[in-house]
């Protein structure tokens, strides 16, 4: 019998389409903005690719919607952890208002439990959380739910995580290794500047195909390249055409090439070389885009290479439904091309329908007159 921890932050993301960049200190802030949470469908995703082990696995996990609720509803057999009391958020009768001791709590209890592998689902301060608690004494397989993940625990999507966590149960995947925990001040975040540090390190099975990398910053050497891509999409902006420019300092040059104020990690929109909005949400970019002629002008995240999912959820999978396949203006420097390794660029639009729709081969531009033709996959 595998015995499997499942702990699950039922607010992780829940600031990212809304525009809050985070989570951290503003769940009411953003159910009040009409988040809808995501961790619980996420962890059920990864769960689905346990079935095959349901008749040998029991999980371990905390009540309600830091665990049990997902494990529940797939029939797994499952333990319930006496480490949390039934609370609510403010504004929500139904999402599980957690605080970081709970999952300090729920943690040590399983490895108490020796569990052989702890499955989580959160954002890197989740993953934070976790190191504090045990450390690099227990296996440990992240479910990237949240809005920031620059942490390489994570798997590179919720179906990833599952299938690594069958594996290793199954002893198909024996090594482990450790990889770093890291997170970022998100006040500092949410004024537009990235203080990230290193707290420690976590073990995770050792399969470098299933696990996203850490996130890698822009060098001096692509400043010139980035803005020689921002010259050639402003030469190109159609009249009347609403652009949706992700976050990113690649497409920052973008506005600063139209004398307009960018915000580095926000998504801004601009018509006829003019800024309409500033650090938009979803439901202002889907305001703004509604039956107009838009372009969605984004760039990877460097070293991960994601393109929709991570950092821009507000660019949600109704906004790229709208705007259309043929209108995503991908920017990326030979650099950040190179530091992928020759790995796809990922999507994680979070429904599953898109994700296949968007596979496939895209013109990337990489400088004023230079493209190459680089393929996408869902994550």
């Amino acid at each position: 019998m595998h015995k499997l921890g499942v702990i699950v932050n039922p607010v992780a993301g829940l600031g990212g389409a809304v525009g809050l960049k985070g989570t951290d200190g503003v769940v009411k802030e953003a159910l009040k903005r009409g988040a809808v949470p995501r961790s619980a469908l996420r962890t059920v995703q990864a769960l689905k690719k346990l079935e095959p082990l349901k008749d040998d696995l029991l999980i371990i996990t905390p009540p309600d919607e830091m665990g049990e609720t997902a494990v529940k509803e797939l029939g797994f057999d499952y333990r319930v952890l006496a480490c949390s009391e039934k609370k609510t958020v403010a504004g929500s009768d139904r999402l599980a208002a957690t605080s970081r001791e709970d999952t300090l709590k729920a943690a040590r209890k399983l490895l108490e439990e020796e569990v052989s592998l702890l499955l989580f689902a959160g954002g890197d301060g989740t993953a934070r959380d976790l190191y504090a608690a045990i450390g690099e004494r227990m296996p440990v397989v992240g479910i990237p739910t949240g809005v920031k993940i620059h942490s390489p625990v994570y798997a590179v999507s919720p179906e990833k995580a599952g299938e690594l966590a069958r594996r290793f149960l199954r002893r198909e995947i024996v090594q482990l290794k450790s990889e770093e925990v890291l997170d970022i001040d998100e006040e500092a975040y949410r004024r537009g500047k990235v203080n990230t540090r290193l707290y420690g390190y976590l073990k995770v099975p050792d399969e470098a195909r299933l696990m996203q990398g850490r996130k890698s910053g822009s060098t001096l050497a692509d400043e010139s390249a980035q803005r020689a891509i921002a010259l050639r999409v402003v030469d190109e902006m159609e009249p009347d055409g609403v652009y949706v420019i992700g976050p990113g300092s690649t497409t920052s040059q973008v506005l600063l090439a139209l004398d307009l104020q960018a915000t580095l990690l926000g998504v801004d929109i601009v018509c006829n070389r003019q800024l309409v909005l500033a650090d938009a949400s979803e439901k202002d970019i889907l305001q703004a885009i509604d039956g107009k002629e838009s372009y969605l002008v984004i760039t990877p995240i460097g070293g991960q290479g994601y393109l929709f999912g991570r950092g821009n959820q507000q660019i949600s999978s109704r906004v790229i439904r709208q705007a259309g396949r043929e209108h995503i203006q991908v920017m990326a420097s030979i650099a950040k091309i190179q530091a992928l390794q020759g790995r796809p660029m990922m999507v994680d639009t979070g429904d599953p329908y898109l994700d296949k729709e968007l596979e496939g081969y895209y013109k990337v531009m990489t400088g004023y007159r230079e493209s190459i033709m680089y393929r996408i996959v869902r994550s």
